[in-house]
């Protein structure tokens, strides 16, 4: 079968020919491939993935989970757009996988995170740090607004200042408020105590009200109950007056910072979910690919910092083939994409790679006393 069609410039018709065997774009994504395995990659996601299916035909979660960082890698956007790859059978070749997910079983490895787990977030990320004694104070958004987690940083006797979500209880007491102290001509602030329903005991809430203006958007949500405003409500074991709490918690700037920084250049913001905490997961998985690159440059001996889409540019795009040679299979990388020539280099330097540790990632638990 062949079709032929006339090029822009010149009349020598170009004939169109399918072929059987399986090509990929991204023959360059061996390299970073190589890499993965040189940290045990798959031995460790396998290992401390909190997910566990019970029926004997699931794929693997944690080849689930590889097949959504490797379409990030390739440029994906969407959860829909991880089903270009599900016909790369050489790029499957290469991870050594028989079966690729869909863009469903993506999804559904993501909405298997439940809110139970955030407690244990904490605990895994507290446990990096050397010592609990340099952490001021814990301010998280709206997805840690959940009283196993206030019940646990009181237990640590730590400071915290989480946003609240906005239940149809906290609306109708940010509604009630009825003392509001002026900051200025546009911000009003407020506290009240609460017990939700589920809670063992009550706590302080701050209240910050925003008029809304037409030459600027509004931070917070609107009440139907008090038109005009928008609200933002934390909650916080600290007696700092209201308008100090939401100033602390707006000094995560630097952070909010590296999060448009993973939006533009790794999709962070459009793999989007129902729930929230699919959609942490998700996220979350976005940023151990935005550091597994990081790092895989600085093991591979690159010179200057790449981002992820100059890396997809400059490395990971190459046109290669799928053969095979005897028992063994054979990925031909085209050479006028740079070919296996241009990518020898760093895949030496890979060879001498060696994890790098730091004392500051031991953590030493406090001897009883």
């Amino acid at each position: 079968m062949h079709r032929k069609i006339t090029p822009l410039w010149g009349e020598k018709k170009v004939v169109l020919r399918q072929t059987l065997r399986a090509v990929t774009p991204f023959g360059g994504l061996s390299v970073f491939i190589e890499f993965l395995g040189k940290i045990g990659f798959a031995k460790q996601v396998s290992e401390h993935l909190p997910i566990h299916p019970k029926s004997p035909h699931a794929i693997d979660p944690a080849q689930t989970l590889t097949a959504f960082l490797m379409s990030g890698v390739a440029g994906a956007r969407r959860f829909a757009h991880t089903t270009l790859l599900r016909a790369d059978r050489a790029l499957q070749a290469l991870l050594g996988m028989k079966r690729f997910p869909t863009d469903d079983t993506i999804r559904n490895l993501f909405k298997r995170f439940k809110q139970g787990l955030v407690v244990e977030f904490l605990k895994e990320a507290l446990a990096k740090l050397e010592s609990l004694q340099g952490i001021r104070r814990v301010r998280a958004d709206s997805g840690f607004f959940a009283e196993e987690l206030l019940k646990y940083l009181e237990g640590l006797q730590r400071g915290y200042i989480v946003v609240a979500k906005l239940t149809p209880w906290l609306k109708r007491e940010a509604a009630r408020v009825t003392e509001w102290r002026a900051l200025d001509a546009t911000y009003t602030v407020g506290e009240f105590r609460l017990k939700l329903l589920g809670w063992d005991r009550e706590r302080r809430f701050g209240v910050v009200r925003e008029e809304i203006r037409e030459s600027k958007a509004s931070r917070g949500r609107k009440l139907i109950q008090v038109p005009g405003y928008t609200f933002r409500i934390f909650v916080t074991n600290l007696p700092d007056p209201p308008e100090e709490i939401g100033r602390d918690y707006n000094q995560r700037a630097c952070v909010e910072q590296r999060i448009e920084e993973l939006k533009s250049d790794v999709a962070a913001d459009d793999f989007c979910l129902r729930e929230f905490f699919a959609t942490e997961a998700a996220f979350l998985s976005i940023l151990m690919l935005f550091n597994l690159l990081g790092e895989f440059q600085r093991a591979s001996g690159m010179s200057g910092y790449r981002q992820p889409a100059s890396l997809r540019v400059q490395v990971f795009l190459c046109g290669a083939i799928l053969g095979r040679a005897g028992h063994r299979v054979v990925v031909h990388l085209s050479a006028a994409w740079g070919g296996l020539e241009k990518r020898n280099p760093l895949l030496d330097k890979l060879l001498p790679y060696e994890i790098p540790t730091s004392p500051k990632l031991v953590f030493q638990p406090p001897a009883g006393g």
